[in-house]
C-alpha cells in the first residue's frame, strides 16, 4: 500500500469520525495538490438542510476557493467512502487528477461498484481512480455508525438518531426500567420512551409531561411519593428528549405535531383517571389535552407554566431566554439546572445532559423556544386559546400549583395569571427558593398535592 494514500486516507478518517459526532453519516474527505493538504469536508446535508453537502463536494468547494479556480487540476481527492454520481459529476466537471477512496459502496458508488463513471471515455475528462485503501478501517466506522439501528429490535427511522442506552447507566434517583411504544400516528415510527410504575389498576394515575430541555428525570423526587400512595405514574419523554427517538431536522418539531403524539399516546396507554402534571412545555401542550377528552380526567397539578394564547406580548425574560438558545445552540444542560439548583449534585446535573451526546441530537433544544405561539396566528395558539375557555368554564376536576418564585419567566405574576383562568384552583403553594425547574423540590410538592388532590 502506499504510505502516502494512507497518510492522506488516515486524515479523510478524522474527518469522517467528526461527522459521526455530529449525527451525520461518517464520511470525510480531503484534497491533496502538490503534496500538501488545500482542502477537508466531511458529511453535513442534515445539519445544513443541503442534500449536496456531501464530504467530497465540501471539501471541492474549499479547494476551489484556495485556489481561485473551480478547474482543481493537479489536485488529488481522498475520501473514506466510494463516491456516489452526485459526487464523481463534481469531480469529473472539475478536472481532478486523482480520486482515491476507501470502502466501497455496493448501493450507490459509481467508482466501479455500481457502474464506473469514470471509465466512461466518452467524457471529455478521465479522473483515475485507486479504490481500497484503509477500506477495512472506512468500512468499519460505517459499520460502527449503522451498528444500533441494526441490531436494534425496535428499528430506528433513517431521519433520528437514538441516544445509547449506556448514557443512561447508573442514573442517580432513577431505578425505574424505561417502556417504548412505537405505533403512535402522529409520529410515523419514531419511539417514545416512558416510565410507567404502580399498580395498572390504580384509582389515580399521575401523568407527569416534562419541558424544555427537561426529561422524564425531572420527577424523579416526585414519582417515590405517589407510588408510596398506592398510585400509578407516568412520565413520557417527548420526542426529541431523554430516551425518546430524537428527529434530526429541526423542522421536524411542530406544536401540532407534539401535542397530536401525547394525544395518541394516552388514547395508546388507555389512560384514565389522570392527575395531569404539568410545568414548562409539558403545561403549554399539556393544558390543551384534558378538552379533548375530559373523562379521562380527575385533578390537575400545575407548576410554572403557561398557555400561549398569542393574544399577549411575550415576556421579555423569554424572548431573552429565546435569544440566547438561538447564540448558545450547545450549551450545557446540567449547568443550566444547576444555576437554579445549586443543590444538586454533579452526577444529578449530568444526568440531564445524558441525551444529547452531541448537536446532532439537540434538534428539540432548538426548535423548541421558537415554537411558543408568539401572536394569535402562530400554530398552536387557536387551541390554546380554546384551552383557556375549557379551563376557565369547563373544567369540573380538582386543581392544585406550585410556583417557584425563583423563575424569571414563568414565576409567580406569570403564574397568577394562570391562576384566575383555572376554575376552582385554590390559593398557589409558594416556594420562595425553587425555579423554574420547581420540580427539583418536587417531594413536598407531590406530598402536598396528594393531601390536596388525593
Amino acid at each position: 500500500m502506499n504510505p502516502r494514500h494512507e497518510h492522506w486516507m488516515g486524515l479523510a478518517l478524522e474527518h469522517a469520525r467528526s461527522a459521526a459526532a455530529e449525527g451525520e453519516v461518517p464520511v470525510g474527505a480531503v484534497v491533496v495538490k502538490d503534496g500538501q493538504l488545500i482542502a477537508t469536508g466531511r458529511n453535513a446535508p442534515i445539519a445544513t438542510h443541503d442534500p449536496t453537502a456531501h464530504a467530497e463536494v465540501v471539501a471541492l468547494r474549499e479547494a476551489a476557493k484556495v485556489l481561485g479556480n473551480y478547474r482543481l487540476e493537479g489536485c488529488t481527492l481522498y475520501v473514506t467512502l466510494e463516491p456516489c454520481s452526485m459526487c464523481s459529476g463534481a469531480m469529473l466537471h472539475a478536472r481532478l487528477d486523482a480520486v482515491v477512496f476507501g470502502a466501497p459502496d455496493p448501493r450507490t458508488g459509481v467508482a466501479g461498484s455500481v457502474m464506473n463513471l469514470f471509465a466512461n471515455t466518452q467524457l471529455n475528462h478521465q479522473t483515475q481512480v485507486v479504490g481500497g485503501v484503509m477500506a477495512k478501517d472506512c468500512a468499519q466506522l460505517l459499520k460502527d455508525f449503522f451498528k444500533p439501528k441494526r441490531m436494534n429490535n425496535d428499528p430506528i427511522r433513517e431521519d433520528a438518531l437514538r441516544t445509547p442506552d449506556a448514557a443512561f447507566a447508573a442514573l442517580p434517583d432513577y431505578p425505574w426500567q424505561p417502556h417504548y411504544v412505537s405505533d403512535l400516528p402522529s409520529i410515523n415510527g419514531l419511539r417514545m420512551h416512558y416510565l410507567d410504575e404502580g399498580p395498572r389498576d390504580a384509582p389515580v394515575t399521575w401523568l407527569c409531561l416534562h419541558g424544555n430541555p427537561a426529561w422524564s428525570y425531572l420527577y424523579r423526587h416526585m414519582i417515590p411519593v405517589w407510588l408510596a400512595a398506592g398510585h400509578r405514574v407516568v412520565a413520557p419523554d417527548m420526542v426529541g428528549f431523554g430516551k425518546s427517538d430524537k428527529p434530526k431536522k429541526d423542522s421536524f418539531h411542530r406544536f401540532e405535531t407534539h401535542r397530536q403524539a401525547l394525544l395518541d399516546f394516552i388514547d395508546r396507554l388507555d389512560l384514565q383517571g389522570v392527575n395531569l402534571v404539568v410545568q414548562d412545555w409539558g403545561g403549554i401542550l399539556g393544558l390543551t389535552l384534558p378538552m379533548a377528552a375530559p373523562q379521562r380526567y380527575q385533578s390537575l397539578l400545575v407548576m410554572n407554566t403557561t398557555l400561549a394564547t398569542g393574544e399577549q406580548p411575550l415576556s421579555p425574560g423569554f424572548l431573552a431566554w429565546r435569544d440566547w438558545c438561538q447564540s448558545q445552540p450547545q450549551f450545557d444542560v446540567g449547568k443550566l439546572f444547576l444555576r437554579g439548583n445549586p443543590s444538586m449534585s454533579a452526577a444529578q446535573a449530568a444526568a440531564y445532559n445524558a441525551p444529547f451526546p452531541d448537536k446532532g441530537f439537540r434538534a428539540a433544544l432548538r426548535a423548541f423556544p421558537p415554537m411558543v405561539p408568539e401572536f394569535v396566528d402562530s400554530e398552536g395558539a387557536a387551541i390554546s386559546r380554546q384551552a383557556l375557555a375549557f379551563w376557565r368554564d369547563e373544567w369540573q376536576g380538582r386543581s392544585f400549583m406550585a410556583i417557584g418564585q425563583q423563575d424569571p419567566v414563568l414565576g409567580e405574576p406569570v403564574m397568577r395569571q394562570l391562576q384566575q383562568c383555572i376554575r376552582g384552583c385554590p390559593e398557589p403553594m409558594l416556594l420562595p427558593h425553587a425555579g423554574h425547574f420547581v420540580q427539583e423540590q418536587g417531594r413536598a410538592i407531590a406530598e402536598a398535592a396528594v393531601r390536596h388532590l388525593g
